[in-house]
């Protein structure tokens, strides 16, 4: 049996699953035309199906022909309100682009479940295959786990695996991993500055939100620069800022939002508490109020140090020693995977899709429009979630033996 092979064979069917699922991208945690397509490509499979409840998820489960433990693969599906500009010939029209690889993410999966059907002879215990939306800002996984995937197959899953696709930073299929933290936890602070608006002639006749608004910017970064460890990294990102209609009116109001990364949870804890508090210092520094929310979204992704180097062994043994790349240092970007395996053992890994051609430092990255992801990669990513889930039950199966 070498289900790198197999996957390979199915390169062609991959590509098409993948092209057809970028050109129809979908926002949020309902995903009706995702939803259909997977179920589409997983019609046939002796596979137990569900839907989500609350959202368009996919849980499949697959007996294996023995009893045995649970292992869960999941893969995210989907996209941005990002107008793409790739000009692919399977590019996305309209404002929403699958800019960060979530389409690989779904056909991967969906593959993987494709080649462990044929093989589930082999299988001394089950696999649930989870196809999640609503990964970018909708707490997708929170919602899964509230609707029961880690109970799908009636046990809990001794492992959970998935791998994020990367469109530049590693060359086209190398994979890469740490133990510990791989991705940071992802907070929101949301201000809004409350002043009284007037003519933009006579701003002492009014109270202006935007100067107080700006400099609350400046502040935060001044606050985190003289309060963190440089070794205890946070970063924050003010991504909005929104304030009047016209360049002779003051406003009443000034609004900006912000993403929040950490490690530690005493980083996480200072952030809560300290981010609000220079706001409100600011405001009352001018006169004026200020709501301050800190917004608490995904926890660090923690790779388990065992499933980590079970995953860079499995990488070796089945693509080669060159095709794995240890991570010194986790990165900070975040991940709602955090929470599956905040409640199971396992681990995340990237897979470099770098377009042949780009350099991995200079390619633009996930989240932009012109983010493109190597096809090549399909068969192998597709091979690997098979064989991890496939030795892992094996392990455990040894293990009992």
């Amino acid at each position: 049996m070498n289900l790198r092979d197999d996957a390979r064979a199915l390169s062609d069917d991959l590509i098409r699953l993948r092209h057809d699922l970028h050109r129809t991208p979908e926002v949020g945690l309902d995903l009706p035309r995702t939803q259909e397509r997977v179920l589409a490509a997983l019609d046939g499979l002796p596979l137990e199906v569900s839907t989500g409840e609350g959202l368009s998820s996919v849980t499949a489960v697959l007996r294996g022909a023995r009893p045995g433990p649970t292992v869960l693969l999941r893969g995210d599906m989907d996209a941005l309100p990002v107008a793409e500009r790739t000009g692919l010939p399977y590019a996305a029209e309209g404002d929403l682009m699958h800019a960060c690889g979530h389409d690989l993410h779904t056909t991967m999966l969906a593959g993987s479940a494709q080649l462990l059907a044929a093989h589930r002879d082999r299988l001394a215990g089950d696999v649930v295959f989870m196809f999640q939306p609503g990964e970018e800002g909708w707490d997708g996984a929170g919602h899964m786990l509230a609707e029961g995937v880690l109970e799908a197959s009636g046990s809990r899953p001794v492992a959970a695996y998935a791998l994020h696709v990367s469109s530049s930073i590693h060359a086209s299929g190398i994979f890469a991993t740490r133990t510990g933290p791989l991705l940071a936890a992802s907070n929101v602070l949301d201000v809004t500055v409350r002043g009284a608006g007037g003519h933009g002639s006579a701003p002492h006749r009014a109270k202006d939100p935007i100067p107080a608004a700006c400099e609350m910017v400046t502040a935060l970064q001044t606050w985190l620069s003289r309060t963190f460890d440089v070794f205890d990294p946070v970063v924050l990102t003010v991504g909005s800022f929104h304030a009047g209609t016209l360049p002779n009116i003051i406003p009443d109001t000034a609004r900006f939002r912000a993403t929040v990364r950490s490690f530690s949870p005493e980083a996480f804890e200072r952030l809560r508490e300290g981010l609000p508090a220079v706001c409100r210092g600011v405001a009352a520094a001018h006169g004026l109020e200020v709501d301050a929310e800190f917004v608490e979204q995904y926890p660090t992704t923690v790779n388990d140090a065992a499933e980590a180097d079970f995953i860079a062994e499995t990488v070796r043994e089945v693509h080669g020693e060159e095709r794995y790349e240890p991570m010194e240092n986790p990165i900070l970007g975040a991940e709602d995977f955090s929470r599956v395996i905040a409640e199971v053992p396992g681990a995340m890994a990237f897979l470099g899709a770098t377009l042949p051609g780009r350099d991995p430092e200079t390619a633009p990255s996930n989240h932009s429009p012109l983010a493109a992801f190597d096809d090549a990669v399909l068969a192998d990513g597709t091979a690997l979630y098979a064989e991890l889930a496939m030795r892992r039950l094996e392990a455990a199966d040894a293990v009992v033996a």
